[in-house]
């Protein structure tokens, strides 16, 4: 056999593989979480949609929740404010919170675009639309940061709707309250509260780590699954520590809710979502209940 039958061949296998991930999830909804470093790199960022899209032709249904903290700290610097931070969250004063509801609306349509390139309808719509998000002010220790929001409600019908009329729904992560209070949310929070609504097969982080490491020092260390007994375990032993902490117990609360799995990726490796969800052992940390099911085909 030629070596250009070999290299044919090996597609095919890749395909083949993909098969069963592609039968399972079929008409299931994926919200991905999408920041960090495949945001700012822009040949990153065209993989990233060019893989939802992907999952959207294949029978998926993603919705995307995405943030935009570098692109708003330059937008804060042009108009001559600083960014302030406590506890790792932005201060957000008035005059931020228009600063970052343009910022992200701007960065939702700019994802809009992309997607509508590759011949899939997508909508851009932040949480306001529709009252997708309703949340509340939230203190950091005790400390009032300004118009900083937890989510304290999810409307999920616009979602439903976009979804059932064949749309790829953008969501921005601006919430209101019942007054009519505009709020910036954690996109990593929103992502979670919207995968927990809408009853997601799987919500997928995309970060700027591999995953949860053995041995933090040690990237072939990578946990490929984690049960939530394990992860409590490995909070508890130490292994997990500084700012995995809150992720993963974020993780471990969206599993518990009924979320089948969640995946900790790495959004600066090419096409991290396909070979995550289509490849048997995958490129991330998967955290799953103790009962779930192994469905790869090793």
């Amino acid at each position: 056999m030629d070596k250009r039958m070999e290299k044919y061949l090996d597609k095919a296998q890749v395909l083949i593989e993909a098969l069963p991930y592609i039968q399972r999830f079929n008409r299931k909804i994926i919200v991905i979480k999408y920041g960090g470093s495949a945001m700012i790199d822009e040949e990153l960022k065209m993989k990233v949609i060019e893989d939802a899209t992907l999952l959207k032709l294949v029978g998926f249904k993603p919705i995307i929740v995405h943030g935009g903290g570098k692109e708003i700290s330059r937008w804060v610097s042009k108009t001559g404010m600083e960014s302030d931070f406590y506890e790792g969250f932005r201060v957000t004063d008035e005059d931020t919170m228009e600063i970052v509801e343009m910022v992200l609306n701007k960065v939702n349509k700019s994802l809009v675009e992309k997607v509508q390139q590759l011949g899939v309808l997508s909508a851009g719509i932040s949480g306001k639309d529709g009252g997708l998000l309703i949340a509340k002010k939230k203190l950091i220790k005790g400390k009032d940061v300004g118009f900083v929001g937890d989510v304290e409600k999810v409307n999920p019908k616009v979602l439903y709707d976009l979804l059932e009329k064949d749309y790829l729904p953008i969501v921005a992560p601006i919430a209101m309250d019942e007054e009519g209070n505009t709020y910036n949310v954690n996109a990593d929070d929103a992502a979670a509260a919207i995968a927990k609504a809408v009853k997601a097969e799987k919500l997928a982080y995309l970060s700027d780590v591999e995953g949860v490491l053995m041995d933090a020092d040690d990237p072939e260390s990578l946990i490929s699954e984690l049960r939530l007994s394990d992860a409590d375990r490995l909070i508890d032993e130490g292994i997990i520590g500084g700012g995995m902490i809150p992720k993963i117990k974020n993780c471990i609360d969206v599993v518990e809710s009924g979320v089948s799995r969640v995946h900790i990726l790495d959004g600066r490796i090419p096409h991290c979502l396909l070979l995550e969800f289509f490849t048997n052992k995958g490129i991330g940390t998967a955290i799953l209940r103790d009962d779930a099911e192994k469905y790869n085909n090793e």
